[in-house]
């Protein structure tokens, strides 16, 4: 079996108080951060870790749990540990929703895949009328009945994002929004088109682990955290005119703001 090269990757430190199998995890982790194993890259098998540190099978799969659990490595059944891929898509909240775009028949998703240099696909598509939430319900001034319109997005065949848009019943009903296929530039282009000229939109993103349901909809691997972001669009006049509840793979994203400076 071949050795590792020399420097990728460190000694024990016998005299130290930190659990082996966290020096080691401290040591891989160290070496991703420095580039030694890039984006994508295969970290050494666990034997190959097993000679280098001369310690048992189970402190290695201690250790690359660690670094499972913190995201930073998936493991391929039959193929080895990986370094995670950093997020592919960069999400520029200020410019993402910029009225060209859909004068351009471009959704927000599919600007973000064409600048990725991805392809994206649209699935799992639902659209009912329903009764919304106590949160929905307030956040669209109180309707009994809104027009809800889920969705499933991937990259490239990959899952990372799960969408659900409420939109009051007296916008909605009877319009291409009502429709699965809603026309070029989305749901947002038809709200303009019916008088509803959009002035800005409120979102509040937050970071927490997945439900069980999420990890299945979004093929998370261990480990990987989503940004729930509840986003509300609201129209000159003042009125909020859809509420998009959004669950993303964080390890898809970075999150990018522009912000003024006055």
């Amino acid at each position: 079996m071949a050795a590792l090269s020399p420097g990728v990757l460190g000694a024990l430190d016998p005299t130290s108080d930190r659990a082996v199998f966290r020096q080691i995890a401290d040591q891989i982790r160290e070496a991703i951060d420095k580039g030694r194993f890039t984006e994508g890259a295969k970290l050494p098998s666990e034997a190959e870790l097993v000679e280098h540190y001369g310690v048992s099978r189970m402190t290695v799969r201690n250790s690359l749990s660690i670094l499972q659990t913190e995201g930073l490595v998936v493991s391929e059944h039959g193929k080895g540990v990986f370094v995670r891929p950093r997020p592919p898509v960069r999400r520029l909240a200020s410019d993402r929703f910029a009225r060209r775009h859909r004068e351009q028949g471009k959704s927000a998703f599919l600007v973000e895949a064409e600048a990725a240099g991805s392809k994206s696909e649209v699935d799992s598509l639902e659209v009912g009328e329903e009764r919304p939430s106590q949160d929905i319900s307030a956040r669209l001034g109180s309707p009994r009945r809104v027009l809800a319109r889920r969705r499933r997005y991937l990259l490239d065949g990959r899952p990372v994002e799960f969408a659900t848009s409420y939109l009051p019943l007296d916008l909605a009903r009877n319009t291409p929004i009502a429709q699965p296929n809603p026309g070029p530039g989305g749901i947002y282009a038809r709200l303009e088109e019916l008088g509803h000229r959009l002035d800005h939109f409120d979102e509040e993103i937050k970071a927490r682990m997945p439900t069980p349901q999420e990890v299945r909809t979004l093929r998370l691997s261990s480990g990987v955290p989503v940004i729930h972001l509840v986003r509300t669009a609201y129209d000159t006049e003042g009125r909020a005119v859809e509420v998009c509840d959004t669950v993303m793979a964080a390890d898809a994203y970075v999150l990018a703001y522009r912000l003024p400076a006055t």
